[in-house]
């Protein structure tokens, strides 16, 4: 089922966005954000009903819901969301995902956190094939406001928190070009994968800790 939906996401994307990359991305962004959302919504859940706490989880979930929004917020800054019927498909395919995943997650933590590795993976190999294939005018485009400030100007902290594989301020991009705003987003988009294979580890549940967590116990 976690492939099936993926499939389902990647081939409406794949077809009718072939030669439009800009609202391809929004609707990926738009989508690739939900279930984190999803995450969220369950574990406060849980914490509310008394079952299970564990502030490093919601931090590290919310700290992937603050990056894939930036990503959004690039992507309409770049324009991606200028057309109506690209912001009608997207929003409603967001809300039809945020419920499935909130059933899965549920029933089979791993299973929903299979289905975000997948979807980021996707997201991955999306980016790099953009970048190899207008590596040149992009590169002539400067870097957009909204990346300047996420990646270079602002508080940091969150950005560092998504990344479960890398200790906190290892990773800076610098924003010069549009290029390199494309660079760090693929490179977001790995990152996810990494924490969320990290979420599927049988002794997650005991043993999973966000960045600075470690970095202040280490």
């Amino acid at each position: 089922m976690i492939r099936l939906l993926v499939a389902i996401l990647a081939f409406v994307i794949n077809v009718l966005y072939r030669n439009r990359p800009y609202p391809r991305f929004y609707v990926l962004e738009t989508v690739a954000r939900v279930p984190y959302f999803s995450y969220l919504s369950v574990l406060h859940l849980y914490e509310t009903l008394g079952w299970w706490r564990k502030a490093d989880w919601l931090k590290v979930h919310f700290a992937e819901s603050w990056n894939e929004l930036h990503h959004l917020l690039i992507m309409e800054e770049l324009g991606g969301n200028n057309v109506w019927f690209d912001r009608f498909l997207s929003r409603h395919a967001a809300l039809v995902y945020y419920w499935i995943i909130t059933l899965i997650y549920l029933v089979h933590p791993r299973a929903a956190y299979h289905f975000m590795e997948l979807v980021e993976q996707h997201a991955y190999k999306s980016y790099d094939a953009f970048l190899n294939s207008h590596e040149a005018e992009l590169k002539a485009q400067p870097a957009t406001d909204v990346a300047i400030r996420y990646y270079q100007d602002g508080d940091l902290y969150m950005f560092d928190e998504f990344q479960t594989a890398q200790v906190p301020a290892e990773r800076r991009p610098q924003m010069n070009t549009l290029y390199d705003v494309f660079v760090a987003i693929r490179d977001d988009e790995m990152e996810h994968v990494k924490t969320m294979q990290a979420c599927q580890k049988p002794e997650a549940r005991e043993t999973f800790k966000s960045p600075h967590t470690v970095a202040q116990t280490s």
